[in-house]
């Protein structure tokens, strides 16, 4: 067999060769030379005695990207031209031929996620949407684990109006989602990808709620049954603004309403954004409260911001992702209760449902907006996703709440953004007070 050497050439001597076959779009240009930058030309470019590519059109084709003076090559002088030009085809059907075993692949991009560090796995060659179906197949059993909401005693509440937490990459504010401060407090000059948030209703928590034995959920500090018709298409209104401002053209909106709001939030909806997407229907698995018929379903209601193009990682399909408007997924009935009667948030959504939203129309590293954060199920399905939450809440008791939840499955503690001590540093100087 004859011996092959490595050699360093001018890359403007390297010929391309005129009857190459095989197309290299941009997107797979610009992975070969991510690829390159990250690793190194660890691949040289297969040239004959002339210098024209018998293989690597697109490692060329990257390295002009990156302004490389030179490259890697080995000649392959030994070839007949027949030979040559078999080669050319066959360097790249032979590598379509292969497959992946799932399992193996699965457990290869799940431990190179832990050790990556900085480096983005996507690196790989892998699209998001492609990693995202690699890493959520097997995440029901987690997901039970994701829905349970700590109990908490008032007299514990660390957080206080106007707090800023940050949690890894999440944001949280303790703020009201009608003001604008609270916006460009949390934000500043970044955009949402994605708005996905459940609005109080304005009904009463009470009557209206599916409750448990002796569960009595409070009320919401606003919007819960005490405002008209006009006033909370307002509020919807209000708040819906300012989501449309501090998110990018082309972002989703996906807002969670019941049967009796559809007026105002179609009203509020088609004023602040540039049209209404779809409406989707949360079909659970058991019946709540109601008079004639029992409420087993919700709607989100999912509206465009501006004219831009939003991520569609469905694509009918075309991804593995087979998507329809119902969703069904267990209602909060199904979990386990182990939650006090004051403590659990009485609209929980299943995390799973969420990060399938996002998976839908984000990509990884997006911002998920939440401005009625709740107990925290977009926090925990941003970072489950890896997507990153900016959230606001308005109630000192659910900010804690979505805290202590975060550090219970992950590990991973708020820091106090003004004083940078630790949630769990200043929960034990407060007990140790009271």
């Amino acid at each position: 067999m004859k011996t092959l050497t490595i050699e360093n050439v001018a890359l403007n001597q390297i010929r391309a060769y005129a009857k190459n076959a095989k197309n290299h779009p941009e997107s797979q240009i610009q992975q070969i030379a991510a690829s390159i930058q990250q690793f190194g030309f660890n691949n040289p470019i297969l040239v004959d005695e002339n210098l024209e590519i018998i293989a690597g059109h697109g490692r060329m084709a990257a390295a002009q990207v990156l302004g490389l003076d030179t490259v890697p090559v080995i000649r392959l002088a030994h070839l007949s031209d027949a030979q040559k030009r078999a080669y050319r085809l066959a360097d790249n059907k032979i590598a379509e031929n292969g497959g992946w075993n799932a399992d193996l692949l699965r457990l290869e991009i799940s431990e190179l996620e832990q050790i990556c560090g900085d480096m983005d796995v996507s690196i790989t060659g892998f699209s998001d949407v492609e990693l995202d179906i690699l890493t959520m197949d097997n995440r029901t059993t987690a997901d039970s684990k994701a829905n349970n909401v700590p109990y908490i005693p008032e007299n514990e509440i660390v957080t206080r109006p106007g707090d800023v937490w940050c949690i890894g990459d999440h944001r949280i504010i303790c703020g009201n989602s009608l003001d604008a401060v609270t916006f460009e407090t949390l934000l500043g000059t970044r955009q949402a990808d994605m708005v996905l948030q459940d609005p109080p209703y304005n009904v009463k928590i009470s009557g209206h709620v599916c409750s448990s034995g002796n569960i009595r959920h409070k009320e919401f500090k606003m919007a819960s049954g005490e405002m008209s018709t006009d006033e909370f298409a307002q509020f919807l209104h209000k708040n819906f603004e300012l989501c449309a401002k501090y998110s990018r053209p082309g972002a989703l909106q996906y807002n969670f309403m019941d049967w009796r709001h559809m007026g105002e939030i179609l009203s509020a909806g088609t004023d602040a954004f540039s049209g209404l997407i779809n409406m989707c229907v949360w079909c659970k698995t058991s019946g709540g409260m109601g008079s004639l018929y029992r409420s087993q379903h919700e709607l989100c209601f999912i509206f465009k911001n501006g004219k831009e193009s939003h991520t569609n990682n469905v694509q009918l399909g075309k991804n593995g992702r087979y998507r329809t408007n119902v969703w069904q997924y267990a209602g909060v009935n199904a979990f386990g209760r182990h939650r006090s009667d004051i403590q659990m948030h009485p609209t929980v959504k299943p995390v799973e449902m969420l990060k399938d939203a996002m998976l839908d129309v984000t990509r990884r590293g997006d911002v998920v907006l939440d401005t009625f954060l709740g107990s925290g199920s977009t926090l925990i399905a941003a970072h489950q996703s890896k997507r990153i939450c900016y959230g606001i809440e308005l109630e000192p008791l659910y900010v804690d709440t979505a805290i202590r939840r975060f550090l219970e499955m992950f590990h991973i503690d708020a820091v106090h953004q003004v004083s940078g001590k630790t949630y769990s540093e200043l929960l034990t100087a407060k007990r140790e007070v009271s």
